[in-house]
């Protein structure tokens, strides 16, 4: 029964990492109708420089949370910046072509993104510094750790801070009337360009902070390390429902709940003929089941039928 709590917490923080991606694509593709393939390099890349500013301060003698805090600000200014390029030079253009058009940019802007990244950076994994304190905080014979409960913290926090942008402030309005019909949107004073670039700001920070959490959780950092957890979040979103926040959420911990308990039990389920590397079996399993019983996902897909 402790191996199962404790799957439980870590499904919890695997889940929660997905959760943060996964509201990234929702959101925009609830408003443009785009599935941004690059976000997961998005997430790559404030890892990245998250490492990078770690190391620059190594020697400066600051806490590590100080640390921790300054290279997740740089993060987040980065990848907003990287986004927003991205969708002014690649997305924008293309906003009016038929829809496999910007589905391949997106492919062809993660394979570029991927490249440039290890130019940069170089292939090699990198050690990513502890900041935070390591000793195990005890739950009664399950254990979680100061980084874990910080991703669960923030998690928590972003979704309500987003739930609120969204349904009661102006931009939320203004996002929601663009994602309803951009030209009459437009004609009552909204900017939709202006708005669609929020969108991707924001869903890039969310990036940012998934990816230095995902650094601090793993320890490591590596180019490639944004091409999994990127699927899996596009997969979350559509599990939870496209387009829905909440959804997105949901989405994540469950995809998240499925791989790490089949992470514990599916070696002992299958007899050792299947080990812990094919607990992603069973998260695609998942989403192939609910997919077939519920097309529109969990909570139901939320994307506007424009005019």
């Amino acid at each position: 029964m402790e191996t199962f709590f404790q799957q439980i917490i870590n499904g919890l923080v695997l889940g929660s990492m997905y959760a943060l991606v996964a509201l990234g694509y929702t959101m925009v593709y609830g408003i443009v109708n785009l599935i941004n393939f690059a976000h997961g390099e998005v997430l790559m890349t404030g890892a990245m420089v998250s490492w990078t500013v770690v190391t620059l301060l190594a020697n400066s003698g600051l806490p590590g949370w100080l640390m921790m805090l300054i290279s997740l600000v740089a993060a987040i200014i980065v990848c907003a910046a990287l986004n927003f390029t991205v969708e002014k030079l690649a997305y924008k253009p293309l906003r009016n072509a038929p829809r496999l058009a910007p589905l391949i940019t997106a492919m062809g802007m993660s394979l570029l993104l991927q490249t440039l990244a290890m130019i940069i950076w170089k292939p090699n994994p990198k050690p990513y510094p502890l900041l935070l304190p390591t000793d195990p905080i005890d739950l009664g014979g399950p254990v979680i750790s100061v980084t874990q409960c910080l991703i669960l913290g923030l998690t928590v926090v972003i979704l309500a801070a987003l739930m609120y942008l969204v349904n009661r402030t102006k931009l939320g309005r203004a996002m929601r009337a663009t994602a309803e019909n951009p030209r009459v949107a437009a004609l009552m004073g909204v900017r939709p360009d202006m708005v669609i670039s929020a969108t991707f700001v924001i869903g890039a920070a969310l990036a940012a902070v998934a990816g230095v959490m995902w650094a601090a959780n793993y320890g490591t950092v590596q180019h490639t390390m944004g091409f999994m957890p990127g699927l899996k979040a596009f997969t979350a979103a559509v599990l939870g429902g496209i387009g829905n926040l909440a959804g997105a959420v949901v989405g994540g911990i469950l995809l998240g709940l499925v791989e790490s308990l089949g992470a514990g039990y599916l070696g002992a389920l299958t007899g050792g003929i299947l080990g812990s590397q094919y607990a992603d079996i069973l998260a695609f399993i998942a989403l192939i089941l609910v997919l077939t019983l519920r097309p529109a996902g969990l909570l139901g897909e939320r994307v506007a039928d424009r005019a």
